[in-house]
């Protein structure tokens, strides 16, 4: 990761502005993680636990759930987001390149399944399928550090489940 790695704060709500915040109390959160290349996936678990914790999720309001690969990630969290009373979904995979264009097709559909299972269902499905040329790159974003994906994932999950909830349980207008 590059020196200069900053990470991003939730801006303070207040009158006419909704900035979130990580107070994960009371949120339901599922996690999915692909066990293809899972030397590196799980390095990402471990970083979205390690964020649950340090933000007091209760262990009973947080599942896991493993899938074979990153393909089989939207339609996982279609199923639990229509089916299952959750805040949000952390989607956690690595699809690295490799000498046949396999990479571009895996990468873009599970892009586009996440994004489109989110705006479908209206509830935070959070992006933390690394999408990498090489192993060493994967293996840079799961550090066992702030820069983790997974917990970077965990927090973005968090964050905009509260923007979400402000927005639509108050009068912006």
């Amino acid at each position: 990761m590059p020196a200069e790695y900053l990470r991003v704060q939730p801006v303070e709500s207040s009158g006419r502005v909704v900035g979130g915040s990580l107070d994960a109390k009371r949120l339901k959160i599922a996690i999915i993680v692909s066990r293809f290349n899972s030397n590196i996936t799980d390095r990402l678990l471990d970083g979205a636990i390690k964020c649950s914790k340090d933000l007091g999720v209760d262990p009973d309001n947080l599942v896991t759930v493993y899938v074979p690969g990153a393909f089989e990630i939207p339609l996982t969290a279609k199923l639990i987001a229509e089916n299952q009373p959750v805040d949000a979904i952390i989607c956690l995979g690595a699809v690295v390149r490799g000498d046949t264009t396999h990479y571009e097709f895996v990468a873009s559909n599970v892009a586009n399944g996440i994004a489109a299972v989110s705006r479908e269902l209206s509830i935070p499905v959070i992006f933390g399928v690394l999408t990498c040329e090489n192993t060493e790159q994967a293996l840079d974003r799961s550090r066992d550090d702030e820069t983790n994906k997974g917990y970077e994932s965990f927090e973005s999950a968090v964050w905009t489940s509260r923007v979400v909830k402000t927005a639509t349980d108050t009068a912006l207008f």
